[in-house]
């Protein structure tokens, strides 16, 4: 009885075996016949100063296909490093080149936490440097990075980017954005961030903007004097 079931097993068997292998011998053939026909040739990394390119060769497989390299993927692996704030994969069918266009962040804020030091981009993200950026060092707790953190995000959102961050305090954040400077604290919400982008763009003559007052945008207010003193140096 055994010996019986042994040979059905096998003639039962035999059929899906020879299913698997012309499975296999069919995708390895599509395989291979997509490299040779659009194999990638080269890879152009454009936009990159502090993103080592490296990284994308060693996110390409070796005889990698333009039919098989998936962009999503390569983008996502390329904006997974914190210098990255956006990233969009091109493949060229003729040449074979994928050209991989890099938005780079740079640095704002070069904090001082005590016992660590860190350096924050436009949108919050924590940086593992300043990038060549020449900024202030600026002293600050955990509280006051995640406030600078989340507001710099929302700004940026709703069309602020933040050039630096000049000074923190109890009284709030002092920041430039472009020529113009900026106070805020916690309370800015994104309503308020698309009025200063208004107000911005109404008042191009007025060089102080402040958020700290709940869903207010004050044009013209005074910083302190400490923060004039520090722009006037600087501008002089």
């Amino acid at each position: 009885m055994s010996h019986r079931l042994l040979l059905l097993f096998r003639k039962l068997l035999r059929p899906v075996a020879i299913s698997v292998s012309v499975a296999i011998l069919t995708a390895l053939s599509a395989f291979v016949a997509s490299y040779l026909l659009y194999p990638v040739t080269g890879i152009e990394v454009q936009g990159a100063r502090m993103f080592p390119e490296t990284e994308v060769w060693e996110s390409v497989p070796n005889y990698a296909s333009l039919l098989l390299l998936n962009t999503e993927t390569l983008e996502n692996s390329v904006k997974s490093n914190p210098w990255v704030k956006g990233a969009k994969v091109l493949k060229d069918w003729e040449s074979g080149i994928v050209t991989v266009e890099v938005e780079e962040r740079r640095a704002v804020m070069d904090g001082d936490l005590g016992e660590r030091r860190v350096v924050l981009a436009a949108d919050g993200t924590e940086l593992p440097g300043l990038g060549g950026a020449d900024l202030e060092r600026v002293g600050l707790d955990e509280t006051q990075l995640e406030e600078i953190s989340r507001v710099g995000k929302v700004l940026e959102e709703n069309g602020v980017v933040l050039d630096s961050v000049d000074k923190v305090g109890a009284g709030g954040v002092e920041a430039t954005v472009g020529d113009r400077h900026l106070l805020f604290s916690e309370g800015v919400e994104e309503a308020q961030a698309r009025g200063l982008t208004n107000f911005m763009y109404k008042h191009l003559d007025s060089p102080y903007f402040d958020l700290r007052s709940p869903n207010r945008v004050v044009v013209g207010a005074e910083p302190d004097e400490e923060f004039r003193r520090k722009h006037e140096s600087s501008s002089g």
